[in-house]
């Protein structure tokens, strides 16, 4: 599946800085508002050990990594939800991303400009929230007024649609985020819309340990149920593997493999899938045509030495459709 992040925050907190480090690409970071007037977009390869072996055990031609997609966003100010800054059009091109990377300024020093006068994580995440708040909000109201007709009618399924819009109208108005609520996690109206507060959220507190306050880790906390952070000095470290780790895990992530001469690969899926929905990771015809699967741990399959090593061994297991997909799996398909 495509994994995609959106990088978000005020003007001057390290958005930039952050994903020249991620790409190894020179954006624009310079020290002033708006210096991103366009989202860059880097695609990202997901480091991982586990195919790097198995890629020297095959003797592959390629090694092909999972991938993450990172959307830089122009800096969000106060207002941005109704057009203040570079508002509406920069909250508009996270609307597809499957998470929200918040980043937070928490170093000090007057050598780099802040867009309120001084640093203030607590305030700095009070803004940003509020945007992507207001920003679904107005996104909500608009879609009730075009399912109300409909739902007046007696159609079920837009009556439906309003209920749910209805009470996130309500939570969005309490100043919740939606993903706080378990029964929205999932919900298909609220990812074809594309709001904003029902997505993970990621922050990275950006400043050494030192700078991180307790008061800003319990702010973080009170944003969602499945919030996490990261504290990372983006002046002195590579946050790639932190960042990387902490999406797939909030976004429920696994990585399976294929091996071989030919190549070695990994394979980016949602934990919980079977063996016929993780063929589809590599084409809808595999998941179509699923017959079955031959599959064994990585680490089981290095210490074979090899597929022909470890089916001698008798480590192969053939799995049918409805096999549960570990995470480290190497996987054969029959189709």
């Amino acid at each position: 599946m495509k994994l995609s992040i959106g990088i978000v925050g005020l003007p001057n907190v390290g958005k930039s800085t952050l994903f020249n480090i991620l790409t190894k690409q020179q954006v624009n970071a310079a020290n002033y508002p708006f210096a991103t007037i366009d989202p860059n977009v880097g695609v990202v390869p997901v480091p991982d050990e586990r195919l790097d072996q198995l890629a020297a055990l095959s003797k592959s031609v390629q090694t092909i990594p999972a991938v993450v997609e990172f959307y830089d966003i122009a800096g969000l100010v106060r207002g941005a939800s109704t057009g203040e800054g570079l508002g509406n059009k920069f909250l508009n091109h996270i609307k597809e991303v499957n998470a929200i990377l918040h980043v937070v300024r928490c170093f000090g020093g007057s050598e780099v400009v802040h867009v309120e006068g001084e640093p203030n994580p607590v305030r700095d995440i009070e803004t940003i929230e509020n945007e992507l708040i207001l920003k679904d909000l107005d996104a909500v109201e608009k879609n009730m007024e075009r399912v109300g007709g409909e739902a007046r009618s007696g159609d079920k399924e837009a009556k439906r649609r309003l209920e749910l819009l209805s009470r996130a109208k309500a939570i969005l108005e309490s100043e919740q985020f939606l993903s706080s609520y378990a029964e929205f996690a999932q919900e298909q109206l609220f990812r074809e819309l594309g709001l904003l507060t029902a997505k993970p959220q990621l922050f990275l507190l950006n400043g050494a340990e030192s700078d991180v306050a307790e008061e800003t880790k319990r702010k973080v906390a009170s944003v969602g149920a499945d919030v996490r952070y990261i504290v990372a000095d983006l002046g002195a470290t590579d946050a790639v593997p932190d960042v990387i780790r902490e999406a797939y895990r909030i976004l429920g992530l696994i990585s399976y493999f294929t091996t071989g001469e030919k190549e070695s690969r990994a394979w980016t899926i949602v934990a919980g899938m079977n063996a016929r929905e993780a063929a589809g990771a590599i084409h809808s015809d595999f998941e179509q045509n699923f017959i079955r699967a031959e599959v064994i741990a990585w680490d089981k399959l290095l210490e074979a030495g090899g597929w022909t090593e470890a089916r001698n061994k008798g480590w192969l297991r053939t799995e049918g459709k409805l096999y549960i997909v570990e995470d480290g799996d190497v996987m054969y398909f029959k189709v």
